[in-house]
């Protein structure tokens, strides 16, 4: 058996405390976090490796974005793609241990807030880098599991109301048909949904903005563990840690976490 999680941890040195609090409460094998906000000599290695995460694969960037796999298992950096063209940190690759799966883990552009590429450059690099994504995908030959911040919650089940945010950046059809082009692409399995079924409620980011984010409950499900058909089968149980919102100092985001039989 295997754990593996994905966590959008919004600062990796500002969210130690609760870091420490999820690998007490859950002890996941490997960890995927994105936007740690850091470069590579300013990531907190060593306080996770006296956690028993001593083997890190790490794509820093000063203040922004980045990216970290850290595992109790052994890791094998084998791709740093930047999908966006642009040298931003927002992709490491790692094989893990001997169980033959290649993890990619990835944040993906939140793409501004106009959902047209004509008035919004960030938006149309959103979809570029999502197109990027979906030419490597059609090459992928290794049983894969891809994780993380996606930036879009393609099901209307995935949102607190598809009427209202069908214009709103993270909802619109462009961007679910670009990312449905991305999965059908290697056939991916959408991991969460084969055991949240959907229309049942599954979110796992809520704005700070929300004073009380459980009683207005504004959610969106930002955040995949996508997996190789193959793989896909191993896996015997997905969960969420809700909870984790209301922790001190959280993150916008929950973490996910999938287990596999390899």
């Amino acid at each position: 058996m295997i754990s593996i999680a994905t966590w959008n941890i919004n600062s990796v040195r500002l969210r130690m405390p609760i870091v420490e609090k999820f690998v007490a409460e859950e002890s996941p094998d490997v960890i995927c976090l994105q936007e740690i906000k850091c470069e590579n000599d300013k990531f907190p290695a060593e306080a996770l490796a006296k956690l028993g995460y001593e083997h890190q694969a790490v794509c820093g960037q000063k203040g922004y974005h980045g990216v970290a796999t850290i595992s109790r298992i052994p890791l094998k950096e084998v791709s740093r793609h930047d999908w966006q063209d642009n040298g931003e940190a927002r992709h490491v690759g790692v094989e893990v241990g001997k169980t033959g799966m290649v993890l990619e883990n990835v944040y993906v552009p939140a793409g501004g807030d106009i959902p047209d590429r004509e008035k919004n450059a960030k938006f149309g690099q959103k979809l570029d880098f999502l197109g990027r994504m979906t030419r490597w995908a059609e090459k992928v030959d290794a049983p894969t599991m891809i994780v993380g911040d996606f930036n879009i919650a393609p099901l209307e089940s995935d949102v607190w109301s598809h009427k209202q945010l069908l214009k709103v950046v993270s909802h619109t059809p462009i961007e679910v048909e670009t990312l449905d082009k991305f999965r059908d692409a290697h056939g991916w399995v959408d991991i969460g949904r084969e055991f949240i079924r959907d229309p049942e409620r599954y979110f796992s980011w809520w704005s700070y903005r929300s004073p009380d984010w459980r009683k207005n409950d504004r959610g969106r499900r930002l955040d995949h563990m996508w997996a190789s058909p193959q793989l896909a089968r191993q896996a015997t149980g997905h969960r969420i840690l809700e909870d984790a919102r209301s922790w001190e100092k959280p993150s916008d985001h929950i973490p996910l976490i999938t287990e596999f039989d390899l």
